[in-house]
């Protein structure tokens, strides 16, 4: 691989820092994150120079723009901490997330709800059947031959033997 000048290497990083400004900005292009991909894309530059590379002894190196992939993920760490997201997907999933465990508690306070007004709905037909019951018993004791009569019904809307009070 052939070793790129100084001048060229100087041109380049400044090129990654614009990037990595508007990045840091907001000024993300369509379909692309705040990523280092990004960073590399657009500035032009091969994204293999942000990571460390090893001689042919083995021993590593840094990578000749390895500085500035580090300065941008201290960079984005910091926004993100101070609560700025700079990544409009990153924000839109961090707000979906949010609406989704609100939508989560919602669910859980409803279905224990619906288990509320089931529990009572199965008692007051219960009650219901029970009453029913009941019902029917007093009147087949009514039909049923026996000691007891049944007043006569008055023809007039007050009481037959006078008022109570």
């Amino acid at each position: 691989m052939a070793r790129i000048s100084d001048e060229t290497r100087r041109n380049n990083e400044t090129a990654i820092r614009h990037v990595m400004e508007r990045l840091l900005a907001g000024d993300i292009p369509t379909g692309a994150k705040c990523d280092v991909k990004t960073l590399a894309t657009q500035a032009g530059v091969a994204r293999t120079g942000f990571y460390p590379k090893k001689d042919r002894d083995g021993s590593p190196r840094p990578g000749p723009y390895q500085h500035l992939a580090e300065e941008f993920a201290r960079r984005l760490t910091r926004l993100r901490e101070t609560g700025v997201i700079p990544d409009p997907r990153v924000a839109q999933i961090e707000r979906l997330k949010e609406q989704v465990s609100g939508l989560k508690e919602r669910l859980a306070a409803r279905d224990t709800q619906i288990d509320g007004l089931t529990d009572f709905r199965e008692r007051a037909l219960s009650q219901i059947a029970a009453q029913r019951m009941e019902i029917e018993r007093l009147r087949g004791v009514l039909s049923a031959p026996s000691n007891v009569r049944a007043l006569p019904n008055s023809p007039r809307a007050s009481a037959p033997y006078g008022s109570c009070s």
